[in-house]
């Protein structure tokens, strides 16, 4: 899966599932303190993308994953 559909594909579900508004995803945008991810938003997230993208996240890879082009790296390593 190329870069462009993982971007795609979680910023359409942070729109639609988690009601982030669009504007607000830009690569550098901090997950918790610029888009208001908070814990139960991350549960949804989590259900979300393993049935998108087919993985189960491991909370503990996703300790360092602060920025959104961090969090498409993450999903992008894990679908090749």
């Amino acid at each position: 899966m190329k870069r462009e559909e993982v971007i795609e594909k979680v910023n359409k579900f942070l729109v639609d599932e988690i009601e982030i508004e669009e504007s607000l995803l830009k690569d550098d945008a901090r997950l918790k303190e610029d888009l208001g991810i908070d814990s139960l938003d991350f549960v949804d997230i989590v259900v979300i993308v393993e049935r998108n993208f087919g993985f189960k996240i491991k909370p503990e890879e996703m300790k360092d994953v602060r920025t959104l082009a961090q969090f498409y790296d993450y999903i992008e390593t894990k679908v090749k």
